[in-house]
């Protein structure tokens, strides 16, 4: 009433109801077109199974619905249904840009809707939630078909960027694929083989009177992490100072802190990263090479490996990432999965 309609208007027209149980045909039989503008519910089936106080949520889950991963798939999924022609959704951002969490409700959709137009927010829109938000405008296509869908997208963030995407089907309609189809593409066809981790297991396993310094993982000073001596055998010693590369995960903020391959001794001026307590993926990590690799070898893998990162998040605006944290910093940080700095 507030907004200047009428009490009468509003308590004929406005309805509560759960739709995605409950889908509204009585609108599909009026004589009016109908555009669905929508902010539906975000509740990951992750989150329901782990929750008592959502699991009555997963029958929505069932028959029909079963594979799609989030409450708002099944809203999007319910429309496809029902014919909609046209609806906007206030959605998260990993319709767009997520992996299997969003592979199956794009492979459906895309094949019978096009995306008009997106906006895309990389900040905070709401107050209870931190998860980035794209608006979507679909429309329905004459025939339906599994082609590259095509549409300008406004991103949002320090400053508004415009761009053109074009989602592929070949890679499940995925925004910011490029990274992905160059890995593919190019791979080697005799990889290196990369480990992770340099463990408290593995030192007590090969206890020795080889002296080795490494920075604790685990133990973060708020400015620094404590450095410690560690005494092994001959064999793990000639692994960790062979091994001089880490990898930084996480954006720091600063120009000089993006995630990439750092030499350790550069950063930490230490010849190790040991992990003492639980691995974290956002920590400084020490990666083992097979086979060894020299010195030189290294540095020239470390620079063609930031080279191509940075190229491609410039050219994606790292959209291939994960967004971590929203700060001050000049870019959005971003975190960059192990499996992908593997590829």
């Amino acid at each position: 009433m507030r907004y200047g309609i009428p009490k009468e208007i509003a308590e004929q027209n406005i309805i509560q109801r759960d739709t995605i149980k409950d889908y509204p045909k009585f609108l599909l039989n009026l004589d009016l077109p109908i555009y669905h503008i929508t902010n539906p519910p975000y509740l990951y089936i992750g989150y329901i199974v782990k929750h008592k106080e959502t699991q009555r949520y997963l029958e929505y889950f069932k028959g029909d619905n079963e594979g799609y991963q989030d409450l708002y798939q099944l809203a999007l999924i319910n429309d496809l249904r029902h014919g909609i022609k046209k609806m906007i959704y206030i959605i998260p951002s990993n319709f767009l840009f997520g992996f299997s969490v969003s592979n199956k409700i794009r492979d459906d959709l895309l094949k019978y809707y096009t995306i008009k137009k997106s906006i895309i927010f990389e900040k905070e829109i709401f107050e209870y939630t931190g998860t980035n938000v794209v608006i979507c405008f679909f429309e329905r296509k004459s025939v339906p078909k599994h082609e590259v869908v095509s549409f300008e997208g406004i991103k949002i963030n320090r400053e508004i960027q415009k761009r053109i995407y074009a989602l592929d089907p070949r890679s499940h309609y995925r925004a910011g694929s490029d990274f992905e189809n160059f890995v593919d593409e190019y791979k080697s066809q005799k990889p290196l083989k990369i480990k992770y981790y340099l463990t408290i297991e593995d030192v007590e396993k090969n206890k020795g009177n080889y002296e080795i310094n490494v920075i604790d993982a685990n133990a973060f000073t708020g400015k620094e992490y404590k450095k410690r001596r560690v005494y092994v055998n001959n064999e793990l010693y000639d692994k960790i100072k062979s091994n001089i590369l880490f990898i930084r995960t996480v954006d720091t903020g600063r120009d000089d802190g993006k995630a990439g391959l750092y030499v350790i001794k550069d950063v930490f001026g230490v010849d190790g990263i040991l992990v003492t307590k639980a691995k974290y993926r956002t920590h400084p990590i020490q990666v083992f090479i097979e086979p060894k690799l020299s010195q030189y070898d290294q540095i020239l893998l470390k620079d063609y490996f930031n080279l191509v990162l940075w190229y491609f998040r410039e050219k994606t605006d790292s959209e291939f990432m994960t967004t971590y944290k929203y700060s001050n910093s000049k870019y959005t940080r971003k975190y960059l999965g192990l499996f992908q700095a593997k590829n």
